[in-house]
């Protein structure tokens, strides 16, 4: 059972957002890790280790905002 403070390998993360509708491999979150713009994350010697709550709120940010029609949206796909 996974909790908010669960602690998450690199694949076993990118396995869980993806399961909760975040299609994100493991590779991304890797370059993430050393680009800047990724989940939180702490290291156990060399393993990267992500907590759950905060890898889905990281997420969950990403999010664009609610719309009711594509006609929102101009000719580029950003919200008028």
């Amino acid at each position: 059972m996974r909790t908010d403070m669960s602690l998450l390998r690199r694949r076993a993360l990118a396995d869980a957002l993806t399961a909760e509708g975040f299609t994100i491999s493991a590779t991304t979150l890797a370059t993430m890790a050393t680009r800047g713009g990724g989940p939180p994350f702490r290291r156990f010697g060399r393993v990267p280790l992500y907590e759950w709550g905060e890898a889905l709120e990281w997420a969950r940010s990403r999010l664009g905002k609610k719309v009711h029609s594509t006609a929102e949206f101009d000719v580029k796909g950003q919200l008028q």
